[in-house]
């Protein structure tokens, strides 16, 4: 289970202080400062974490609002590659928290969206901006490959 989770308002992240949920707006994601809301404690680095998809309707939102880029891992816990690949997808989010997001789907819980999304198989990782998906990669892979991947992706589309 990741960190962070996604509702349909925002990203739900803890404070590393005093521990209490604050909710980061998909318009906002990306920008400096937020601040906790209990007690004022800086919420930076809050995206270093993956963060779970909750509902179709969070996935929609996320994809649709957010202002910076998404990963998404399609992923089901029944899955051996999807439980390998977890641990490097937290080192990629810790390495690069803020320039994306991680978000993690999945497929037992929310089969609507691989199915809308037409994932055949997993773990399947896929890139979306401005509501659009612009990229994927289907297997596990290392860290390194999976920046890679995310980096030569962007890239492509600058």
């Amino acid at each position: 289970m990741a960190a962070n989770q996604i509702d349909d308002k925002g990203v739900r992240v803890h404070c590393s202080q005093c521990g209490k949920t604050n909710r980061l707006p998909f318009a906002k994601l990306g920008e400096a400062g937020g601040k906790c809301g209990q007690c004022g404690a800086s919420l930076a680095g809050a995206l270093e974490h993956t963060a779970d998809v909750l509902d179709e309707r969070a996935f929609e939102a996320l994809i649709r609002d957010s202002a910076v880029p998404v990963l998404v891992d399609y992923w089901a816990p029944w899955c051996g590659p999807c439980r390998m690949v977890a641990p490097e997808l937290d080192k990629v989010a810790k390495r690069n928290g803020g320039r994306f997001l991680i978000a993690k789907v999945d497929t037992e819980k929310l089969r609507s969206v691989g199915a809308q999304m037409g994932v055949q198989s997993i773990p399947t990782m896929a890139l979306y901006q401005r509501g659009r998906e612009f990229a994927r990669s289907e297997g596990a892979r290392p860290a390194g490959q999976i920046e890679a991947f995310v980096a030569q992706s962007l890239a492509s589309r600058a």
